[in-house]
C-alpha cells in the first residue's frame, strides 16, 4: 500500500491550486446527497451465518490446508461455536484474507468468508475492530475519494463509464489513457470517473462508512444515465457486482479481448494468478489468459487458479497486523511460479507479489511487451503515484468532450 506523506493534503492543495481554479466543464456530475442503502447488517446476521455453519460444517479439513489462518483458529464451524458463545477473540478476524478460498472449495458449500466478513462488522460495531496500524490504509482510501482527486467525466448520451480505480492511474497512469485510447473504439461516448470504490472499509468492517460512500458513486452514476460500468480492478468489480444493484459490471480485460490494437510479438511462457476479486468469474480467467495469447507468450498454470486461486498476501489488510499470515500466501504463489514470470490483473497484487517473485500487470504485456517480459517497465512508487492522479485527472478533462 501507497504511503502518505506528511501534510499530504497541504501538498496537493499547493500542487493542485492553481489547476483547479479553472471553471470545471459541464461533464462533471457532482456527487449525489448521501441516500443509504441496505448495506448494514442486522444485529442478529452474523449469528445466523454462524448458526448455520455450526449446522452444516463436516469438519472435513479441505479449508485449512492452505490457510494459515484456519491452521492457527480453527476450522469454520469451530470458530462460529466460539462466536456464538462469545468466546471469540474479535482481533483474530484481521488476520484472516477474506479470499474466499475456503469457500470456493467447500464439499457443503457454506460460506465461511461471509462468517468472517460478518464477525468483523462485528467486531467494529462493539467498538472492538479498529486499529492503528490501518489508519495508513484508512488515510489512503480517504485522499483517493477526497475532492482532489475524484472526477467524473460523464459526455451526454453516455451510458457507459471506465473506472480505473485507485492504484492503476497512480502507478501506470500511460495505461489508464492507453486504455481509453482503445475502449473509445467502439464506445466513443465512453465517460471516465476516478473515484475509489471504499472496498478497505468494506472489508475492515467499517460498512457504514462503506455503505455511505458507495452509495454515493451509485447513485450518481445512475442519477447520471449510466448503466454499465468498466473496471480495471477485480475489487472494484467485486463491490459493483456486489452492492451496483442496476449497475452492469465487466472487467476491460473482457472488453479488450475482443477489441483490435498492437502488441509485442513475443515467444516466451508465463503464469498466471487471478486475483481473490474475480475468482468465481470464468469469463474474465479467459479473456485474461486470451489477451496474453495475443502477444505469442504461452500461459503455464499454477495448481491454485481460477476459483481455487489463493490470496497475493494484500487480502484482508492482514499484512498490517499479521505479516507471518499474509506472506503465507505469498510464499505459495512464488513457490508455485517457479521462476516463471507472473502475469496478473489487479496492480495491488502484482506490487505485492512483485516483492518476491517477478510479476507484471497484464497491461504492461499488452502495451510494453518486450519491457515487461526483460522486466524493465517503469512502476511509479509513492509519493509519485499521487502526482501521477493530479497529472491524470487533469489529462482526462482536457480529452473529453
Amino acid at each position: 500500500m501507497e504511503h502518505l506523506p506528511q501534510n499530504f493534503e497541504n501538498l496537493c492543495r499547493r500542487f493542485t491550486g492553481k489547476l483547479n481554479s479553472t471553471q470545471p466543464g459541464s461533464n462533471i456530475v457532482p456527487k449525489q446527497p448521501e441516500k443509504s442503502s441496505n448495506l448494514h447488517s442486522s444485529p442478529n446476521d452474523w449469528r445466523k451465518i454462524c448458526t448455520s455453519i455450526t449446522q452444516e460444517c463436516i469438519s472435513c479439513g479441505l479449508c485449512r490446508k492452505d490457510c494459515r489462518y484456519l491452521q492457527t483458529y480453527g476450522l469454520p464451524n469451530e470458530q462460529a461455536e466460539e462466536a456464538l458463545a462469545r468466546r471469540l477473540n474479535f482481533s483474530q478476524l484481521f488476520s484472516c484474507s477474506l479470499c474466499g478460498l475456503c469457500t470456493a472449495i467447500c464439499p457443503q458449500d457454506i460460506d465461511p468468508s461471509l462468517m468472517f466478513s460478518s464477525l468483523r462488522r462485528e467486531a467494529v460495531a462493539e467498538n472492538q475492530g479498529t486499529y492503528k496500524e490501518h489508519n495508513q490504509l484508512i488515510g489512503y482510501e480517504k485522499c483517493s475519494g477526497s475532492e482532489t482527486f475524484t472526477w467524473y467525466g460523464l459526455p451526454r448520451g453516455c451510458e457507459t463509464v471506465f473506472f480505473p480505480g485507485c492504484a492503476l492511474p497512480g502507478t501506470r497512469p500511460k495505461r489508464v489513457l492507453q486504455v481509453i485510447e482503445v475502449l473509445r473504439q467502439d464506445i466513443p461516448d465512453l465517460g471516465v470517473v476516478l473515484d475509489c470504490c471504499t472496498k478497505p472499509s468494506h472489508d475492515l468492517g467499517r460498512i457504514d462508512y462503506f455503505s455511505r460512500s458507495f452509495d454515493k458513486l451509485k447513485n450518481t452514476l445512475t442519477a447520471s444515465g449510466v448503466r454499465r460500468v468498466l473496471v480495471a480492478c477485480p475489487n472494484c468489480f467485486r463491490m459493483f457486482d456486489q452492492y451496483g444493484d442496476d449497475l452492469q459490471v465487466e472487467t476491460i480485460y473482457e472488453v479488450l479481448a475482443d477489441s483490435t490494437f498492437e502488441v509485442d510479438a513475443l515467444a516466451d511462457e508465463v503464469t498466471v494468478h487471478d486475483p481473490c476479486g474475480v475468482r468465481n468469474q470464468p469469463r474474465v480467467h479467459e479473456a485474461v489468459r486470451k489477451l496474453i495469447s495475443f502477444t505469442g507468450v504461452s500461459t503455464v498454470e499454477m495448481k491454485h487458479q481460477r476459483n481455487s486461486t489463493v490470496c497475493c498476501g494484500e487480502g484482508g489488510a492482514v499484512g498490517y497486523l499479521n505479516k507471518e499470515f499474509a506472506d503465507n500466501w505469498t510464499n505459495i504463489r512464488a513457490k508455485e511460479a517457479a521462476g516463471k514470470r507472473i502475469i496478473t490483473y489487479c496492480a495491488g497484487c502484482t506490487h505485492y507479489l512483485d516483492r518476491l517473485t517477478p510479476t507484471s500487470h497484464i497491461l504492461d504485456l499488452l502495451f510494453e511487451g518486450s519491457k515487461t517480459m526483460q522486466g524493465t517497465v517503469r512502476v511509479a512508487q509513492s509519493p509519485f503515484t499521487w502526482i501521477n492522479r493530479l497529472m491524470l485527472k487533469q489529462k482526462i478533462k482536457k480529452q473529453l468532450p
